[in-house]
């Protein structure tokens, strides 16, 4: 279910089930090799909120991702700024194409916070080589623990995809959220 087609009950409330997934080994495969492209994978160091927002909506706008756009800017620059906090921007033939961030703030652990190709880039087969690529960037700081979340909202291949790069499912919830669309 995306964006396009949840569902709210009459008051304007959404059941989605969060599927928690996490890795705590670094991965023994090797990471893809990028597809045949002129790709770019940039560390977007205390980006722009506006910048940031950007981003965010162009990859999770078809996802109902809401989280952040629900933050004052001010609150939302001492995330994206904090240096336990890591942006990745993928850019092919230099558009920006999708972008991933680490938080690195829990002591031992990484969060794949975000993580997602703009529409125009998906089903090009580098979904896979920048997740591999985000993954092996999160283990380079050598934590106990890499661990991301995703649910029913998000592209129907995101939980597949975090398998395949060797995330195993730890807990799945089901939570009521209020459908930002209605705010």
């Amino acid at each position: 279910m995306n964006a396009e087609n949840r569902v709210s009950d009459e008051n304007g409330n959404i059941e989605t089930v969060v599927t928690y997934l996490e890795m705590r080994a670094r991965p023994t495969h090797p990471t893809p090799p990028a597809p045949a492209r002129k790709i770019a994978l940039l560390r977007a160091e205390n980006p722009p909120v506006a910048y940031y927002r950007f981003l965010y909506d162009a990859v999770g706008g078809a996802w109902m991702w809401w989280e952040r756009k629900a933050l004052a800017d001010a609150d939302l620059e001492a995330i994206i700024r904090h240096p336990g906090v890591e942006i990745y921007v993928l850019y092919v033939g230099g558009v920006p194409a999708g972008y991933g961030e680490l938080d690195c703030r829990a002591e031992g652990e990484i969060e794949l916070a975000y993580f997602g190709l703009t529409p125009d880039f998906v089903g090009q087969g580098l979904g896979r080589y920048f997740l591999n690529w985000i993954v092996d960037q999160a283990w380079s700081h050598e934590p106990e623990r890499v661990w991301v979340h995703t649910c029913n909202l998000d592209h129907p291949a995101a939980l597949a995809a975090y398998q395949r790069a060797g995330f195993e499912v730890y807990d799945q919830r089901t939570e009521i959220i209020s459908d930002p669309s209605m705010a």
